[in-house]
């Protein structure tokens, strides 16, 4: 059985009102979709990596692989016109290459600072129930609203988890349910997780972390920045 890293880097970052897209930006002289693949390069129990790269930069991400050693690097694929589109084409690009036992986890290029103890854990979740979704507990209290103004009712916070990635299948079963997607017209599912919820199947949870943030606004750069120089402190267990 072998183990696909799918790191999507197909989104352009408006969200971050920078020139380039955000998964390229450089911080501490490196770009952030290369710390996000040095975590699977690092990772023993993953085999390849395939990036879904946003169109026009497939060149750069090849570029960095040969100057930070990525040498898992198998592929870099075109992205789609939204995050289903890209995931579908390279879980079907992995498809070619692959038996429908192998397990793939589809990572987010912006959340570098994913852990191999996050890794492992989705890994193990895969084999044991048949897909892994990466979460963490809600803290917070949860409010709806309709107008985004006014607050209508609270929500128990002990029923909710945040998903994070990466987010783990075995490659016949997420290409299945692709497929079936396609033929339902669910084509703009927000992630892989709410498309197998809009489909009707089980998803299962593994463990993940405060610390495995989505780089989203120029705030979580800044977050980010903080991480990667910071040691927790000897007392705190």
């Amino acid at each position: 059985m072998k183990t696909i890293a799918l790191i999507i880097a197909g989104g352009s970052g408006a969200r971050m009102h920078q020139d380039i897209p955000k998964q390229f930006l450089t911080v501490y002289e490196k770009p952030v979709i290369v710390y996000t693949l040095e975590a699977f390069q690092n990772h023993p129990e993953i085999d390849a990596i395939e990036v879904v790269c946003v169109d026009g930069w497939e060149q750069m991400v090849t570029a960095y692989a040969k100057q930070f050693n990525i040498d898992k690097l198998i592929a870099v694929v075109p992205g789609g016109k939204n995050g289903q589109d890209s995931i579908r084409n390279g879980l079907f690009e992995l498809e070619k290459r692959y038996d429908e036992s192998d397990i793939v986890l589809i990572h987010d290029a912006i959340r570098p600072m994913v852990s191999a103890e996050i890794i492992s854990d989705c890994l193990m979740k895969t084999k044991q129930y048949g897909n892994a979704i990466t979460a963490i507990p809600c803290a917070e209290a949860m409010l709806t609203t309709n107008d985004g103004i006014e607050a209508g009712d609270s929500y128990p916070r002990d029923n909710l988890k945040r998903t994070q990635t990466p987010q783990g299948f075995k490659l016949g079963d997420i290409c299945s349910a692709h497929r079936e997607a396609l033929e339902k017209g669910i084509t703009a599912s927000v992630a892989s997780c709410t498309m197998m919820i809009e489909l009707g199947k089980k998803v299962f949870f593994s463990q993940g972390s405060e610390k495995n943030i989505k780089l989203t606004t120029v705030d979580d750069i800044d977050i980010f920045k903080a991480l990667l120089v910071s040691k927790r402190s000897e007392w705190l267990k």
